[in-house]
């Protein structure tokens, strides 16, 4: 079926005579669903919405105060729409236009649709590529659906459909915003919790008129949800906010994001000593367990001695949580004590003291939105690097790659395919090198079997930097961030010891200074590594790929993980057990015990001592 048999987009001027003029437009005469979009070239904003009577909806809003003066409608028709189908496409273009980031919208980000219906994936998902093609054409739009998946100003845009979990948490943090028993609210969640998303998300709907609020075709129960929107703007009409964000990289980030946002600002997004400027209503912090002290700052001892002097507060037993307390009448702390990764970071002892303080509310997040390997992905990390896992456990997620490389090459091969295939693929490593490339850029830092590499050029949005893929990103360069497929490189700084069953660390080989200075004990040094370790692994959406330079900690890695092996024989197969089928892990994983090879002049990969699994690329599997 061609395109034009599935829809018709047809634009019309917006004005007062449309009304007239569909009158004669069956899909309008008919009152089939159609979606529109509003737009106005010269302001670049946009409407989109969707209805069952186009010339009653358009004739309401010619006389909207904002959407009476847009310049054009573009109708998008098609006698396969029923209603469920023309929601879903509503709010894809919402979520889309929001990323495409040529218009700011005058939509709310309340209630976008996200249920299933009949032939939703078999129709309507591939229509919505073709409804985006061919606004792309018009001009519309600017770029693919493949670009702005892995945009920053798609994934961190507040105009998400948010899924049953997430309007349950977004439900637990307005009712504590709207509690007056309690002054400061934690939101505990670990890392693809969704906790900057419910951040900008909260931040977009305070700040939209209640009037602009959608409310219609809302489901029973959505009605908390509704009821508490409406008291909240009740209480803050025009609230004073802010959205701090300690690490400078991810703030700029989200800085970029908000000045795409109809009713948000970059000003609103600030750094912690910025809290002493103004006066709040009410604060958000992400990424909170960041914060600093007066630890390692290097350049910044100044500007914090500074802010505790106007403060009235001791430079060396106070922190940046103190700043926020002291200066903010409500607060909401987005924190991850396991995503704390150096001295300077705000002690856990100093979050304890506040969780446990009787106007404190807390409150926990526990679906993982990030990784497709999901919360037993999340799980099974923490247990390995804790070495809590027992030899017979093994992973099993589905739809999600992880798996162990003996080849730095090969692993770097793989990254640099799924670059071309997906984007967003790239290198990261703990602080196992010095950064000599940052006073020489003719330096390469890191040194593997032969192959050389460069740390990160660039501290700001080096992700999207043009030349991250041939680079190695720290934890300061991604933290925060997401990534589709993550190879990760764990260095000489971090080892295992089989007699102790348990991982080890060498001081002297982590050359990240400002994240050992001070330290003195050895199980707090563990510790900052491990969480780095952690989060560097809790990065990649699609999968997470692992290169080990110690050849202990690579040995007892092998036990648990299935190991790549690279091939262009079609030889090797994949046999049952004589006692029915084997278990896999994840799709092209298979136990050892269950590989043979077939006859002739192929060799047999080499796999090290003490694996247990292997790692069997589509292409080598017959």
């Amino acid at each position: 079926m061609s395109e034009g048999d599935e829809f018709v987009i047809d634009r019309f001027h917006f004005n007062s005579q449309l009304p007239g003029r569909l009158v004669d437009f069956d899909y309008a005469q008919n009152l089939w669903p159609v979606v529109y979009i509003l737009n106005d070239d010269p302001v670049h904003e946009a409407y989109i919405g969707e209805t069952t009577d186009a010339i009653s909806r358009f004739k309401t809003h010619l006389k909207h105060t904002k959407k009476g003066v847009l310049s054009s409608v573009y109708l998008i028709c098609s006698d396969k729409f029923n209603k469920s189908a023309t929601l879903d496409l509503e709010a894809n273009l919402i979520k889309y236009i929001s990323g495409d980031g040529k218009y700011l919208l005058l939509n709310d980000n309340f209630g976008l649709a996200n249920h299933t219906y009949y032939q939703k994936e078999e129709i309507y998902h591939p229509m919505f590529g073709a409804v985006w093609h061919r606004l792309r054409s018009l001009g519309v739009v600017k770029h693919s659906i493949a670009h702005i998946d892995n945009s920053d100003l798609f994934k961190y845009s507040p105009y998400k459909t948010l899924s049953r979990e997430q309007k349950e948490g977004i439900v637990l943090i307005i009712n504590a915003i709207l509690n007056d028993d309690f002054q400061n609210v934690v939101i505990e969640g670990g890392a693809g919790t969704g906790k900057t998303i419910m951040a900008t998300y909260l931040f977009k709907l305070m700040h939209t008129p209640i009037e602009e609020f959608n409310f219609a075709g809302f489901e029973s129960d959505d009605k908390v949800l509704v009821d508490l929107v409406r008291k909240l703007k009740q209480k803050y009409p025009a609230p004073k906010m802010a959205l701090v964000i300690p690490m400078a990289s991810f703030r700029n980030t989200i800085k970029k994001v908000f000045k795409h946002i109809r009713g948000l600002n970059a000003k609103m997004v600030i750094g912690p000593s910025e809290v002493v400027k103004n006066n709040y209503d009410l604060v958000l912090v992400d990424e909170s367990h960041r914060l600093r002290r007066r630890v390692n700052l290097g350049t910044y001892f100044g500007v914090f001695d500074k802010v505790c002097k106007q403060l009235g507060l001791h430079k060396s037993s106070s922190s940046e949580l103190d700043w926020i307390l002291m200066r903010c009448p409500k607060a909401v702390f987005f924190y991850d004590e396991d995503q704390s990764i150096k001295p300077s970071d705000v002690r856990k002892e100093d979050f304890d003291k506040l969780k446990d303080h009787v106007r404190t509310k807390i409150e926990q997040l526990r679906s993982q939105f990030r990784v497709r390997g999901g919360r037993s992905y999340v799980d099974f990390v923490k247990n390995l690097l804790n070495s809590r896992l027992r030899k017979e456990d093994k992973p099993f997620f589905k739809n999600y790659e992880f798996m162990l490389f003996n080849s730095i090459r090969e692993m770097i091969g793989e990254i640099k395919a799924k670059e071309k295939d997906h984007g967003l693929a790239r290198l990261v490593a703990g602080y196992a090198w010095p950064w000599i490339s940052k006073n020489d850029k003719t330096a390469l830092d890191i040194r593997i079997d032969g192959v050389e590499l460069r740390w990160n050029s660039v501290s700001n949005d080096w992700l999207n930097s043009s030349n991250a893929l041939e680079e190695v990103g720290c934890i300061h360069t991604v933290q925060g961030y997401d990534i589709n497929y993550t190879g990760v490189i764990f260095g000489e700084e971090i080892s295992y010891d089989p007699k102790k069953r348990a991982i080890v660390i060498r001081k002297e080989n982590y050359h990240d200074r400002n994240g050992k200075q001070t330290i003195t004990d050895p199980a707090e040094l563990k510790a900052f590594i491990l969480n780095i370790y952690q989060t560097l692994l809790l990065r990649g959406i699609n999968g997470t790929y692992i290169y080990v330079c110690d050849e202990n900690l690579r040995a007892y890695f092998a036990r648990h993980i299935p190991t790549f092996v690279l091939s262009a024989e079609p030889e090797l197969l994949v046999a049952e057990k004589e006692q029915g089928t084997p278990l896999i892990p994840f799709e092209n994983s298979v136990p050892l015990y269950d590989m043979t090879i077939a006859a002739g002049d192929f060799s047999p990969p080499q796999i090290p001592e003490g694996c247990d699994w292997v790692y069997v690329p589509d292409h080598i599997r017959v």
